[in-house]
């Protein structure tokens, strides 16, 4: 699913369009390249998006391996990712398997799917080639159009005898006037609020993606894939709609969330927040309108609704160490690499969500030859959950985790998150004096409810955790030996992602 940072250059259109049959000969323009959870987190485990699954697989790894509902990534012998725990914290989810939603925008990546747009640096430095599209078919169509309307207006004037009656059109074709509650007025409003995230590495690689604005100070909200190539000493810059450009630097980012704020270095004095809105009360059903650059095209709008809520959601930049699980909005507004990190608005203009991931159909992406897009299946971070690890991004630089405190399977199951027998590294399944060894529960259990959550697998459950905060008290509810229990447990934390 989704979200997007690439691995292969995105190729070049035709150097020249079609030109109309029959068309008078003309010079054909050049079309021009348009610009273009804790620790090591592990790549995503097979079906462990459960309802998110797509007709075709994206990305294919081994049998699942163990993880904890805390994190953590390990490399198997064969090369494919594995997943492994921190120590006692336990461990990530297994390689990711087909059907796993890609990030919709900027992460570096191996062999998978396709992240994020990418842009072409002047300079002959080598590129992820995270998105680029030549507009090749919009030059054609500029063409036949030009041609049609001369040769209408010679028609016209040829059998202009002096005959014809002339007809004068109204002057006025009505208001222009968008309503505050239309789409284009809540476009007109929240797109000054929107900017187009430019990310690149030591090494030259990088990407584009989308971040809108936090508050008046300069903090930009995006995904943690999109900024990913610029933290280590990269480039990082933030352009808005009007052209202005600012270069920005990472304050913190979260793997496990897939969250990440960005400040902008000498901010303007005018900067004007988006509105947030309450992520818990939307419904299916609910218009929702997505702000992004899919693949490079900078300030696209789209429309849709809440296709569906709670959706288990695990997505992974392909490399193998990062992934991200979130219990997600779905929405069938199109969102395409380059969307990650921009705002999933509601019909009045608020951010309900941050544009994260898409599953896809496609087989191309990294180690490919295109790049996937979307087919009505995008997934964004409840806003709820995104403000809360802004926030702490922003205080502290680090994000803070809600943990239970036990290892769980990650095996393709529909019948909950069983506790395994053996934890990460040889650490123990239940942390001595964790949340869960407090609430008695026991290697074996399986969960299959968090409060009034259906747990169907390891990974609904861990993005069902990450929706809370360290202290919060939940009802867990899980079966040993044939019968059903209920206990309740409070949350414990874990800070950053190492």
């Amino acid at each position: 699913m989704s979200t997007e940072n690439e691995g292969t250059a995105v190729p070049p259109a035709p150097s020249a369009p079609p030109v109309p049959v029959d068309a008078p000969a003309a010079s054909t323009p050049q079309a021009s390249e348009a610009g273009a959870p804790t620790t090591p987190i592990p790549p995503v485990p097979p079906h462990a998006s459960g309802g998110a699954q797509g007709p075709e697989l994206v990305h294919a790894g081994p049998a699942p391996a163990y993880a904890s509902a805390e994190g953590g990534a390990q490399q198997g012998a064969s090369g494919a990712p594995q997943h492994h725990g921190p120590g006692p914290e336990g461990a990530w989810p297994p390689p990711q398997s087909p059907g796993t939603p890609l990030y919709a925008d900027g992460g570096a990546g191996g062999a998978g799917g396709a992240w994020g747009s990418g842009y072409q640096q002047p300079a002959p430095k080598p590129k992820n080639g995270r998105g680029g599209l030549v507009a090749a078919v919009l030059v054609a169509a500029l063409v036949a159009g030009g041609l049609g309307g001369g040769l209408g207006y010679t028609l016209a004037k040829d059998n202009d005898n002096g005959s014809s009656t002339t007809l004068s059109a109204s002057d006025s074709g009505g208001s222009v006037k968008r309503d505050a509650g239309t789409v284009a007025g809540v476009a007109q409003k929240a797109l000054p609020s929107t900017v187009t995230i430019e990310a690149e590495s030591t090494s030259g690689e990088g990407g584009t993606g989308t971040g809108f604005v936090f508050d008046t100070q300069g903090h930009i909200v995006t995904n943690n894939h999109v900024v990913a190539d610029a933290v280590d000493g990269g480039k990082l810059s933030a352009t808005f709609p009007n052209g202005k450009k600012y270069d920005a630097e990472v304050v913190g980012h979260a793997q496990g969330y897939d969250v990440a704020v960005i400040k902008l270095k000498n901010a303007p004095s005018d900067l004007k927040p988006l509105t947030l809105g309450n992520s818990d009360q939307v419904a299916v059903g609910d218009s929702t309108i997505a702000i992004g650059a899919p693949f490079g095209l900078s300030n696209t709008v789209t429309t849709g609704i809440i296709s569906a809520k709670d959706r288990p959601v695990a997505s992974s930049d392909g490399s193998g160490s990062n992934a991200s699980y979130m219990s997600a909005l779905q929405t069938d507004a199109s969102i395409n690499p380059g969307n990650s990190g921009g705002p999933l608005l509601d019909a009045q203009g608020n951010v309900i969500g941050i544009n994260s991931a898409i599953q896809s159909t496609s087989g191309g992406g990294l180690g490919g030859t295109s790049q996937s897009g979307s087919i009505g299946l995008g997934f964004a971070i409840p806003i709820n959950q995104a403000k809360y690890v802004a926030q702490q991004l922003i205080q502290t630089g680090k994000p803070v985790y809600a943990k239970i405190g036990a290892s769980v399977s990650l095996e393709d199951s529909t019948g909950g998150a069983k506790i395994t027998t053996e934890g990460a590294g040889g650490s123990d399944p239940v942390e001595a004096g964790g949340p869960a060894a407090k609430a008695g529960l026991k290697p074996g259990d399986v969960i299959t409810k968090l409060d009034d959550h259906v747990i169907d697998s390891g990974p609904t459950l861990i993005g069902e955790i990450w929706t809370h905060k360290p202290g919060d008290k939940v009802k867990i509810t899980y079966e040993r030996s044939g019968k059903t229990h209920t206990v309740d447990l409070t949350l414990g934390a874990r800070t950053g992602d190492s």
